[in-house]
């Protein structure tokens, strides 16, 4: 079941799902471009995969996506006022401190939530996004045209074809995402990588050149480790089996002590 709360002039959806026993610690989930809380976090199993373990699942919908309000405004999706969203439902659901796990721009959002207020932070997972934090910036401008296109049978770029189908299919906004992709194009430099220095796992598939490499990011980061998804790509590396045993395993291992 979907809720809504106010951030920043906008009202935006999120699903609270308590453990059914357990710590009840919470977790909270950043879902990736064009996707949604279902199809992120649901469909995959991670709901599934943090209650059996006595976690707290929270997962918000970015503006621009889904249930939440969508402006058309490119300066309405910088990262850092998604990452302000991402804090200010934490604010709003009274919650201090949380695991955070957020899977392509949604791991972007989600450093950028690390750098910024670390103390509410226990660990961090950041899925289907490697040195491209550093030496990207995030998907490419084409495929915002491709989503304003009029005539998308005639997109032949197979990167716009996928990312205006899986749109489409998801029932999105186009000319909102297109706004999304033009204005979250935010890197970090990796002096701010070097600063998050909260535990974090870089989690990217091995057929994943959108991601980037995880090992170089992990390199600049002074608690982090990085964990290959072997044979999937930025799609299947969501719900990856070992994808989801391997954050699990790290974030069990952080709250235990």
């Amino acid at each position: 079941m979907l809720h809504h709360f106010h951030s920043d002039g906008l009202r935006l959806a999120y699903r609270d799902e308590p453990a059914a026993g357990g710590h009840n610690t919470p977790v909270l989930l950043v879902h990736g471009f064009a996707s949604s809380i279902e199809v992120n976090w649901n469909f995959p199993g991670w709901f599934k995969t943090y209650g059996d373990a006595g976690y707290r699942v929270i997962a918000i919908e970015n503006r621009g996506h889904g249930a939440s309000e969508k402006p058309s405004e490119p300066a309405a999706y910088h990262t850092d006022r998604m990452a302000g969203d991402a804090l200010a439902l934490l604010d709003h659901l009274g919650i201090g401190r949380a695991f955070l796990q957020g899977y392509s721009m949604g791991a972007r959002i989600s450093a950028f939530v690390a750098l910024r207020a670390p103390e509410r932070l226990h660990a961090l997972a950041l899925g289907g996004l490697g040195i491209h934090l550093v030496d990207g910036v995030g998907l490419p401008l084409g495929i915002a045209e491709a989503l304003e296109r009029p005539d998308p049978e005639a997109i032949t770029d197979p990167t716009q074809k996928m990312f205006r189908t899986f749109a489409e299919r998801n029932r999105q906004d186009l000319v909102a995402l297109a706004a999304c992709i033009r204005g979250s194009r935010q890197a970090l430099t990796p002096d701010e990588v070097g600063r998050i220095a909260t535990p974090a796992i870089v989690c990217v598939g091995t057929n994943d050149p959108i991601a980037g490499a995880p090992e170089p990011l992990v390199a600049m980061m002074p608690a982090a480790e990085a964990f290959a998804i072997e044979g999937r790509d930025h799609n299947l590396a969501v719900g990856d089996r070992t994808h989801r045993q391997a954050v699990l395993g790290f974030f069990e291992r952080i709250r235990a002590g």
